[in-house]
């Protein structure tokens, strides 16, 4: 650690100390600094050791990296550590994923949302996976619980609206892509999915009408 990191956690209590490390780990992971990461969640690993967070910090800097098993060892242990830890689960499911394994993948990232139906990493990972397996029904359902607390996620309105697509859901889609354009009028996306969609239910509708 360097010396501006030590004068942070001089004279502080040791759970300040803690969360001050963990941070710092966390501060340096998101800039992909990871070998100063991986420095900070090893003593703040010592500092708590009974907290999950630095080994999910750890697992995060190895999957980075391309370690996989040494990825997997540092979830499992957030995951003894605090079986309640969703971010723990999550990883243990990217790291199946990457592994094509979508059986374990699917199960580890539901029981991520089972704990935290606000992890947008885990929804967005079943999102992928959902695409890719051609199984919808259980993503539509965490999409809908996270748009409850959500209303406004334009980006996870036009996930599900692609999920209801691809499950014959048009006129659920057309619903949610309708509300997309009435939020964000520059979404292009959403208003070319719109009109393929309209026209499709346009030309249903008018072989139902000859029938």
């Amino acid at each position: 650690m360097d010396n501006s990191a030590k004068e942070m956690v001089q004279g502080s209590g040791p759970s300040q100390d803690y969360e001050v490390v963990k941070e710092l780990g966390d501060c340096h992971a998101a800039v992909g600094q990871y070998d100063h990461a991986q420095a900070c969640y090893d003593r703040a690993a010592a500092l708590g050791p009974d907290e999950a967070g630095p080994y999910v910090g750890s697992g995060v800097v190895e999957l980075q990296n391309g370690n996989l098993d040494a990825a997997e060892t540092a979830f499992r242990v957030a995951c003894r550590l605090d079986p309640g830890c969703s971010k723990a689960w999550c990883g243990l499911a990217m790291i199946s994923q990457q592994r094509d394994d979508h059986a374990a993948a699917s199960d580890l990232y539901l029981k991520s949302l089972e704990l935290d139906k606000d992890n947008l990493t885990a929804l967005l990972g079943l999102f992928q996976l959902s695409c890719r397996t051609g199984t919808f029904e259980k993503l539509i359902h965490h999409l809908d619980v996270y748009l409850d607390m959500h209303p406004g996620d334009i980006s996870v309105m036009f996930c599900l609206a692609t999920m209801h697509l691809k499950d014959g859901g048009w006129g659920k889609a057309k619903t949610i892509l309708n509300n997309i354009v009435t939020l964000d009028g520059q979404n292009t996306d959403a208003a070319n999915l719109l009109e393929e969609v309209e026209h499709v239910l346009s030309q249903q509708k008018i072989k139902e009408t000859r029938v």
